[in-house]
């Protein structure tokens, strides 16, 4: 009983730090969107996942039957996606906001495993969706029925992030954990080279998600790109090691400090202090996840 609870301790510990290098990892992203565009700043985020994969796929070869290359590409696209979405509204909202947005993702799994795996919804999981969708309308507070283009592609973070997640459900049968993995990163390197590369011969808006040019960084610059990728890196690691340690529905839970951790750090680089409302749909986004988290381990 006692390693139990020593094991429930180091695993709430791990994701708390997990949380707090995943907020590092969007300070020092958001710091960059001034001066990177968001394509290569996905590209710097995955890069260095894929060298650390590589090495050990080198040492120990993978172990699958595969037979799903259209879902483990579709894996890897949506995953790219969501996170080029979260890296390209950081510029425009504030990190807390973006976050929060990107933690919505266990209400879209637990529609979509409903869906499309057949998985059933417990009562608790359904009361969790609806909260959930209140807190991003108080987030959002759309005008009318019209989202703001940050705040839908903050959403669309959240759902791309999900179905990326509830593929991995049928490739776990199919393929190696690290083959999912850089499916994702793989995607998440060579997707921001193409798109980089056609940039010039694109007419782009400034702003635009997609499209733009390698911007080569400089001093200061290429130590917050290290950060990035390294702090992603971190949060990785740790995250896994807690789900080894604790109890998925407490880990999970754990998770959403990260959100808290984003608020602090975004306003001390000069996000405004979120206004009763936004704190509000934070607060039902939370509660949301942690639901459904808790009512899907069990």
């Amino acid at each position: 009983m006692r390693d139990k609870i020593k094991n429930m301790d180091r695993g709430i510990l791990l994701m708390l730090l997990a949380s707090l290098s995943f907020a590092m990892m969007g300070g020092f992203a958001k710091v960059l969107t001034s001066a990177l565009p968001p394509v290569e700043i996905t590209f710097f985020r995955n890069i260095a996942g894929v060298i650390l994969v590589g090495v050990t796929l080198w040492k120990i070869p993978l172990k699958q039957k595969g037979g799903k290359p259209l879902l483990l590409l579709f894996r890897g696209t949506m995953g790219f996606l969501a996170l080029l979405a979260y890296f390209y509204i950081m510029a425009y909202i504030p990190l807390g906001e973006a976050v929060t947005y990107n933690k919505t993702s266990p209400i879209f799994v637990a529609i979509f495993a409903y869906l499309f795996l057949g998985e059933k919804l417990p009562k608790k999981a359904l009361l969790a969706i609806i909260l959930g969708f209140v807190g991003i309308v108080l987030v959002a507070r759309p005008d009318g029925l019209s989202l703001d283009k940050y705040d839908a592609l903050g959403i669309f973070s959240g759902i791309g992030a999900a179905l990326a997640y509830t593929s991995i459900r049928e490739l776990r049968t199919y393929y190696d954990t690290r083959a999912i993995v850089l499916s994702f990163m793989g995607m998440g390197t060579i997707g921001p080279i193409i798109l980089m590369s056609i940039a010039p011969f694109v007419d782009a808006s400034p702003d635009n998600m997609l499209f733009a040019p390698f911007v080569m960084p400089s001093g200061d610059q290429w130590l917050m790109v290290l950060a990035v990728g390294l702090f992603a890196t971190i949060s990785q690691l740790l995250m896994t090691k807690a789900y080894e340690l604790t109890k998925a529905g407490i880990v999970g839970t754990i998770s959403y400090s990260n959100i808290i951790f984003a608020v602090i750090i975004g306003t001390l680089l000069g996000d405004p202090i979120p206004d009763i409302w936004t704190f509000l749909g934070i607060a039902l986004v939370i509660t949301s996840g942690v639901l459904v988290t808790l009512a899907k381990s069990k």
